[in-house]
């Protein structure tokens, strides 16, 4: 009952960097999660395509409609969708990619620049982003992707 309460704890300078080891392996996690997000949210171009190939193959004419509209509109469509939906899954990628190097310890000057680009993706990514800016910042977090 009487037992003295322990003091610190033996190895306490290695408390900070499991700690940071520990937030960067979440961030990691949450960057699978926003690259999930962003892939999902990048196939919404997908109707603008459909729209445009049924613009091509003649379905929006008309019997009592002499002027269908144009191909031209039709492959804008096509192509501007198809544009979007390469460039948000290219997005997705590098977002993964990031997440994948920060719970490796690999590439800090990736995993930077994914943390800042990544703050173009509001809200959340503009959260998770400036955490992880917070955190890569860090000297602490700078010697765990140097000891690889």
């Amino acid at each position: 009952m009487n037992d003295p309460l322990p003091t610190a704890a033996p190895n306490a300078a290695a408390a900070p960097a499991s700690k940071d080891a520990d937030q960067l392996d979440l961030i990691g996690i949450l960057y699978y999660v926003l690259a999930a997000f962003a892939a999902l949210f990048s196939l919404f171009p997908l109707l603008h395509v459909g729209m445009g190939i049924a613009m091509l193959t003649g379905a929006f004419d008309q019997p009592g409609n002499p002027n269908p509209p144009p191909p031209a509109v039709g492959w804008m469509f096509v192509i501007f969708g198809a544009g979007f939906i390469l460039c948000g899954l290219a997005f997705a990628a590098l977002l993964a990619l990031g997440g994948r190097r920060m719970r490796q310890r690999r590439s800090h000057t990736l995993c930077a620049v994914v943390a800042g680009v990544s703050c173009m993706f509001m809200p959340f990514g503009t959260i998770l982003g400036v955490f992880a800016l917070v955190l890569l910042v860090k000297p602490e977090t700078k010697a765990l992707f140097g000891a690889r």
